[in-house]
C-alpha cells in the first residue's frame, strides 16, 4: 500500500527490511527513488532527529560512482527517512547466499569499487562504520567488470552513526555487526576511517572463503577473536593478495592501508587473478561455549531444528543477533580479562573440502573405525609376537640334551 513520505515522495513497495528500518521503492519529483524509512522508535527520539538534521549537509554532499547517493532527508511527523538513488540490482549478501564464494578476480574487483567509494567518503570526513555485504549493492544494469563482476556501490552511509548516539549507547556499549567490527571498536575506542578498512578486508576474506575470518559462535567469542587472534591463511591465493588482506586486518589501525591505497593495490592485482576458480575450502568450526552447545546435523532427532550459530546474545537478556548478520547488535564492551581469556593465538583454520566436521557423527565414526583398526593391528601384533616366542621356545626344547636341561654335569668316576 502506497504511503506519502513528506510532501515530495511516495513509498509504493517494500524492497527489503534491515536493522534500522525498511527500504521502499518510491517515486519523487525526478523519478524512481529508494526510500529508507527508519524505525518508529528511532523517529521518536528527538536527539536522534537533531543529529539526523546535522548530518544532512555531509550526506547530501557525498557524490561518487561507487556510493549510493543520498538525495534528501525527510523529517515529517513520525517519519524519518533517507531518500536515495535507486540501484537496479541486488546486495552482496544475496549474491553470497547464492554462490557461497566468488572467484578471486570478481571478489577483488567488487572490493576495489567499495574502496574507491570509501576513499571519497573519508576525504569528505564521513566514516561508514557498518561496511558489510548487506550494505554493498550490485548494479545489474551497469557494465560488467573483471571476472564478470557488476559495479558495486556502498549504501547506508550515516545510519550507524545516527543510531549510535551518546544517549542511546553509553561508553560501555558498542554498536555494530560482530563479524566486521575492528579491534579498536571492541576495546571501546572511537571509530575512525581505519575501521572501514578493517571491515572491508573482512568482506574480501568472506567473498574468497565463504566465511568471515573471526566469525562463528557466541558473539562474545567473535569479539575476543578480533582483539586476540591472527587471521588464518587462505590456501590457493597469490601471496601478494594475502599480504594485502593481512595488512588491512592489522590490529593497529595505523598499520592498515588508506581506502585510496587499497583500491589502487587491488586493481594492480587483477591481472594475476584472471581465470582463477573460487577457493575450495570449508568453514572451520567455532569454539563451543557453555551457553551454546551446537548440535551436529547428523545427530539431530527427526523434526528437531538444529541451533544456528550466532544465536546467543553477548548481553544477558538482549535479543539474539540475526543469523544473517543484518543487525546492528548492541553489545557490552568486554573487559580486559574477557578479551584475554581463551586466546589461542591464531584464528580458526579452514578445513579441506569434504573433511568431516569435528564432533559430528561422521567425524566420530571415522575416529571409531580408526581406533578399531589400530586395536585390531595391536592384537595381531601381540599375537604374532606370542606365537614367535612360543616357536622359539619349542625349537630350543626339541634340540636340548639331558645335560642341557639338567644344568648339572655328571660326576666323573
Amino acid at each position: 500500500m502506497a504511503r506519502k513520505i513528506g510532501s515530495r515522495y511516495t513509498a509504493n513497495q517494500i524492497l527489503g527490511r534491515g536493522s534500522a528500518g525498511t527500504v521502499w521503492l518510491g517515486e519523487g519529483p525526478e523519478g524512481p527513488v529508494a526510500i529508507k524509512l527508519l524505525r518508529e522508535d528511532l523517529a521518536s527520539d528527538q536527539e536522534l532527529v537533531g543529529r539526523f538534521v546535522q548530518e544532512r549537509t555531509a550526506l547530501l554532499g557525498l557524490e561518487h560512482p561507487n556510493v549510493v547517493s543520498v538525495r534528501d532527508l525527510v523529517v515529517d511527523g513520525n517519519d524519518l527517512a533517507l531518500v536515495m538513488d535507486l540501484v537496479r540490482g541486488t546486495d552482496l549478501r544475496t549474491r553470497l547466499d547464492r554462490d557461497r564464494r566468488l572467484a578471486p578476480e570478481a571478489a577483488v574487483a567488487i572490493v576495489a569499487d567499495v574502496a574507491d567509494g570509501l576513499a571519497a567518503a573519508h576525504a569528505a570526513g564521513v566514516v561508514h562504520r557498518d561496511v558489510k555485504p548487506e550494505n554493498v549493492l550490485l548494479d545489474m544494469q551497469g557494465p560488467l567488470g573483471p571476472g564478470g563482476s557488476h559495479p558495486a556501490l556502498l549504501t547506508d552511509f550515516g545510519v550507524a552513526k545516527l543510531i549510535d548516539s551518546p544517549r542511546r549507547t553509553r561508553a560501555t556499549k558498542i554498536i555494530g555487526t560482530p563479524d566486521y567490527l575492528a579491534p579498536e571498536i571492541v576495546e571501546g575506542l572511537p571509530p575512525r576511517a581505519a575501521v572501514d578498512i578493517y571491515a572491508l578486508a573482512t568482506v574480501l576474506y568472506e567473498l574468497l572463503a565463504g566465511f568471515t575470518p573471526f566469525g562463528g559462535g557466541h558473539p562474545g567469542a567473535v569479539l575476543r577473536r578480533h582483539v586476540t587472534e591472527t587471521v588464518a591463511p587462505l590456501p590457493g591465493i597469490p601471496d601478494e593478495l594475502w599480504q594485502l588482506i593481512v595488512q588491512c586486518l592489522a590490529k593497529a589501525p595505523a598499520s592498515r592501508l588508506r581506502a585510496s591505497e587499497l583500491g589502487v593495490r587491488l586493481r594492480e592485482l587483477l591481472p594475476m587473478l584472471a581465470g582463477m576458480p573460487p577457493l575450495d575450502v570449508d568453514e572451520p568450526d567455532a569454539e563451543p561455549t557453555e551457553e551454546e552447545a551446537p548440535v551436529a546435523a547428523e545427530e539431530a532427532p527427526a523434526g528437531e531444528r538444529v541451533r544456528r550459530r550466532g544465536a546467543v546474545p553477548l548481553v544477558p537478556g538482549a535479543k539474539p543477533a540475526d543469523s544473517n548478520r543484518d543487525t546492528h547488535t548492541s553489545m557490552r564492551v568486554p573487559g580486559p580479562d574477557e578479551l584475554a581469556g581463551g586466546a589461542r593465538g591464531t584464528a580458526r583454520v579452514p578445513r579441506p573440502t569434504g573433511a568431516p566436521r569435528p564432533g559430528s557423527a561422521r567425524h566420530r565414526a571415522t575416529a571409531r573405525r580408526r581406533r578399531v583398526a589400530l586395536g585390531a593391528a595391536a592384537v595381531a601384533l601381540v599375537a604374532a609376537a606370542g606365537v614367535g616366542a612360543w616357536l622359539a621356545t619349542s625349537d630350543d626344547d626339541a634340540g636340548a640334551t639331558p645335560q642341557d636341561t639338567n644344568n648339572t654335569a655328571p660326576a666323573t668316576p
